[in-house]
């Protein structure tokens, strides 16, 4: 649920994949949804009338966000929140523990989730920022939604598929194959009508979407009225933003450069970074992804079109590709990292938010639990 919602300036980058990596060229471009022709989740541009949607997107406290996160969600969602849309932002504080033994280090975890979102700009007096473990209400409403979704649903879905092959686990554990109606608790205990994600959770976002039409279908209000609505994608059109490795920058992976890294600890990691033996800087994507990855990191912080970026390193090699990326890197940061260092001053501050934001939840959530087993009939 961590992919964000594309602007129109995403188009100056080469789409080579599909990810939670904006690329904006300008600051104020209007930001736009696309639509996936495959499935009825298009999403109507909330820009266009920001007050009607609400927003739910979030993260897994596992570790420090990357530079990834950042152009690819957090940098969108303050844009959306500046622009007036509701946004709650989740810490998948449970989730931790779908593919792995123990939930290591979280409290830890949360905390520092917590103040990346604040050092970017997310505001929690305008963004309900809360936890799944402080939520009883939302967690309680997986237990209908199961019953609307069969066994072979859950064994079909392609993301859960995916998720598993790559789980550190001997075996699959039940919160791991029913990760997708987990998720849709998170999104309709809100009643969030819109959600970014990447192309590879539209599955997971149907299954969302299942659950409140069967549960609509199958409990209605009085009046016939549908009690949840039908959550809407927003996808990005921009491409990945590669690790230093060439792979998907991933927290898991050690191939990502941290938020809160030092401007040191960020010139280490990118000196160490792969490229190729070809000395002439190009965009080339495809041909030359490594290269390209740290070439389209310089350009989006440099606010540039990274052939430009390309052109003007031109014989410079890897060495002057690498000194312009740590320089573009730490120079666009260093204001974040700087409200990163103040905020972290404050742990208390962290952990009231997080009660703020419960609190506003656990509202909300008690409300729907209490709508749902009205209309279902429950004492």
């Amino acid at each position: 649920m961590t992919a964000t919602v594309a602007t129109t300036a995403a188009a100056t980058v080469s789409a080579t994949a599909t990810v939670s990596g904006a690329a904006t060229a300008d600051p104020t471009a209007t930001t736009t949804a696309t639509v996936d022709p495959t499935a009825d989740l298009t999403g109507a541009d909330p820009i266009d009338d920001p007050g009607a949607h609400r927003v739910l997107t979030g993260d897994r406290p596992t570790g420090p966000l990357h530079l990834g996160h950042y152009f690819g969600t957090l940098q969108n969602r303050v844009r959306l929140q500046d622009r007036g849309v509701e946004m709650f932002v989740l810490v998948a504080d449970y989730q931790v523990i779908t593919d792995r033994d123990i939930a290591d280090r979280l409290a830890e975890h949360t905390e520092n989730l917590v103040l990346d979102y604040l050092a970017a700009g997310l505001d929690p007096d305008r963004a309900t920022v809360f936890a799944h473990s402080a939520v009883p209400a939302l967690n309680q409403l997986l237990l209908p939604f199961l019953s609307l979704v069969s066994v072979a649903e859950l064994s079909r879905n392609p993301t859960v598929k995916d998720e598993i092959a790559h789980s550190s686990q001997a075996a699959v554990n039940g919160l791991m194959f029913t990760y997708p109606v987990h998720q849709a608790a998170d999104i309709l205990f809100c009643k969030a009508d819109l959600v970014p994600v990447g192309q590879d959770q539209l599955p997971h976002l149907e299954v969302a979407r299942t659950v409140a039409r069967r549960f609509n279908e199958r409990y209605p209000h009085a009046d016939g009225s549908a009690v949840f609505p039908r959550p809407r994608a927003l996808l990005s059109e921009a491409p990945m933003l590669l690790g230093t490795d060439g792979g998907k920058m991933s927290k898991s992976r050690g191939n990502a450069v941290a938020l809160g890294a030092s401007e040191d600890e960020t010139a280490r990691i990118i000196r160490g970074a792969r490229t190729d033996a070809d000395r002439r800087i190009t965009y080339d994507p495809a041909g030359r992804p490594e290269v390209s990855g740290l070439v389209l990191l310089a350009a989006l912080c440099q606010d540039r079109a990274p052939e430009a970026i390309a052109e003007e390193i031109g014989d410079g090699g890897a060495a002057a590709l690498k000194r312009t990326v740590t320089e573009s890197v730490n120079e666009y940061f260093r204001p974040l990292r700087a409200r990163r260092a103040e905020l972290a001053a404050d742990r208390g501050h962290l952990r009231q938010v997080l009660r703020t934001g419960a609190e506003r939840a656990n509202a909300i959530a008690d409300a729907t639990l209490a709508e749902v087993r009205e209309v279902m009939g429950a004492i």
